[in-house]
């Protein structure tokens, strides 16, 4: 069966069941299941950042116990891998030949992992969402397939990444917009501003817009990644309202729009970068 295949049976199962969350992987695990994926995909791993190369070799022995004792993978070799890590645990120099890259992992994966790791690297297409708050930044990736299939994943700062399937770009829309509007302050549609490439580097924008980056909880980035350079979105969620910034195309000396907006606008917006006409 042909990818193409695949994703049309997969969006006519969502249709019949609606959007489904999938599964949760820590970044280590995926660098367990899928190492080359650490480089190759959008997707951030910022637990694997803060650990050296030898801590790494120990939170993947963990991950993989992890991974097995949930059943998401099977190790066919098992007792071998087992007795690579009684004797790492032995050793208390942790020297690196005695962890588990010392031995050829036979490894199989269960559908649901396979699902995912699939549809994260196939896609041609996908939205970049990033949010900002005081806690630190954690990122959303919607994977553009059809009309009817998304996958979206999720990615907290601690490296805990939550994978949804959804059937309509409305659905990934939402998911996103509670992402970049946690607390659900998105009011009502203000007035649409133009603004100058000039105005924005120095943030003189007029007073509405400027007490909403300065007082904002939340600050989300928004881009559409593709072939082709897609627009960008930045939101400022306040205690009170949703401010959103516009940008057409990179780098452009016009289409910069500012405007308050209330829900309904917020998520027709984000589902217009999801499914761009």
């Amino acid at each position: 069966m042909d990818l193409q295949e695949f994703r049309g049976i997969l969006g006519e199962a969502l249709a019949e069941g609606g959007s489904q969350p999938l599964l949760r992987l820590t970044d280590e695990e995926i660098a367990v299941l899928d190492p080359e994926s650490i480089n190759d995909c959008i997707a951030p791993t910022p637990r694997l950042a803060e650990l050296s190369e030898q801590e790494r070799e120990w939170v993947y022995a963990t991950a993989l116990r992890s991974l097995v004792s949930r059943e998401a993978v099977e190790v066919a070799n098992i007792d071998e891998l087992d007795a690579v890590l009684r004797e790492a645990e032995k050793d208390e120099t942790g020297a690196a030949a005695t962890t588990p890259s010392g031995v050829d992992i036979d490894m199989r994966i269960s559908p649901e992992v396979s699902l995912a790791l699939t549809l994260r690297r196939s896609a041609s297409r996908a939205l970049a969402v990033e949010q900002h708050t005081s806690s630190g930044t954690a990122h959303a990736l919607v994977y553009i397939h059809a009309e009817d299939l998304y996958l979206v994943e999720r990615v907290t700062s601690g490296g805990l990444h939550m994978f949804t399937l959804a059937s309509s770009a409305g659905d990934a829309a939402e998911m996103v917009q509670l992402f970049v509007d946690p607390f659900d302050v998105a009011d009502k549609d203000g007035r649409s501003e133009q603004l100058t490439p000039e105005q924005i580097s120095t943030q003189n924008v007029g007073r509405p817009l400027g007490e909403a980056i300065n007082s904002a909880m939340v600050v989300g980035q928004i881009v559409l990644l593709a072939d082709a350079p897609g627009p960008l979105l930045t939101t400022y969620a306040t205690d009170q309202s949703v401010w959103t910034v516009h940008v057409e195309k990179p780098q452009a000396t016009s289409g910069i729009t500012a405007r308050a907006v209330g829900k309904n606008t917020l998520k027709k917006m984000i589902t217009r970068l999801i499914s761009p006409s």
